[in-house]
């Protein structure tokens, strides 16, 4: 099928007319203009194709033939003939007050459902940070109920001037649910209490802070608590450090620096030792006999 704008139906644009192309650099800028119609006055309602003046606008798109488009929309202002207001012509891919597309709002949106930054999605669609943030923050999102299974941890962020946030997931089916603005225990309190099916979450998957264990017996008094296998091994490599640092210190120099080079290997599962490491643990286990009863607690950590 042959279509009589080509133009148009290339950039996917609705009642475009375009004027010219031209490409400079890595940037394609595209010449446009509405095709003319008649528009209704916001005031009166009175019925004009009388324009009263033209502006060009300049309106970021999504990327074209792998250069960043810019869209010059020469864009006209009516003038209703009863009582002489001026208004803009009606633009269906171009909200009022907006410099970018709605397709382009969209595919920021959904970049920023990948694993990256907003300074890398900003990027790569050629807007700023700031203007990548204000379209996120445009989002209104809500999580009506509570799974099976609930995680929920911190992490280091920056949000509304804390230090730490809290994250909610689903880890049974890897869905993260919310991102709350801080860890404090009267928020997170008061999270959980707006909802009704908290009865639901037969586990509660968490580290093991006591504030946080005393929230989930206070909110969900049903559900079962789990420490997480990331901080019971981390727990244990830690006692494991302690015990072997307390030993090598008995030792003399030349032996203290052998088993301060040689922790990793202690830490090691035994099934991806090598043979001349399982002898090289089997020496240090026979020096220290307290190493040697501590050391089989990260190994069974590790594997299980």
């Amino acid at each position: 099928m042959l279509y009589s704008n080509y133009m148009r139906e290339i950039i996917g644009l609705k009642d475009v007319i375009v004027t010219s192309v031209e490409r400079k650099d890595n940037q394609l800028n595209i010449s446009i203009k509405m095709e003319r119609k008649i528009h209704r006055c916001p005031c009166c309602n009175s019925s004009t194709d009388k324009i009263h003046d033209y502006r060009v606008q300049k309106i970021k798109d999504i990327a074209s033939f792998g250069s960043y488009t810019i869209l010059y929309l020469r864009k006209r202002r009516y003038v209703c003939p009863n009582c002489k207001k001026r208004f803009y012509e009606q633009i269906s891919f171009l909200p009022r007050y907006h410099r970018i597309t709605s397709r382009l709002v969209v595919n920021i949106l959904d970049s920023l459902r990948t694993v990256h930054s907003i300074k890398h999605v900003a990027k790569a669609v050629n807007v700023s940070s700031t203007t990548a943030t204000r379209i996120f923050d445009h989002i209104n999102y809500t999580n009506r109920s509570l799974p099976r299974v609930l995680s929920m941890d911190e992490f280091k962020g920056n949000a509304g001037g804390e230090k730490f946030q809290c994250i909610i997931t689903d880890p049974e089916h890897k869905k993260v649910l919310d991102v709350l603005p801080n860890r404090k225990a009267e928020d997170l309190y008061a999270y959980f209490l707006k909802y009704k099916d908290r009865h639901n979450v037969k586990y509660i998957v968490m580290d093991m802070s006591g504030p946080y264990r005393c929230l989930a017996k206070a909110v969900f008094p049903k559900a079962q608590i789990i420490a997480d296998k990331y901080h019971v091994v981390r727990q244990v490599n830690w006692a494991f450090e302690n015990v072997r640092k307390a030993e090598q210190k008995k030792f003399n120099e030349q032996r203290r620096k052998y088993f301060k080079r040689s922790r990793k290997v202690l830490l090691k599962r035994p099934e991806t030792l090598t043979s001349d490491e399982a002898d090289q643990v089997e020496a240090m286990l026979k020096i220290s006999v307290k190493s040697k009863l501590v050391c089989k607690l990260p190994r069974s950590s590790n594997g299980s």
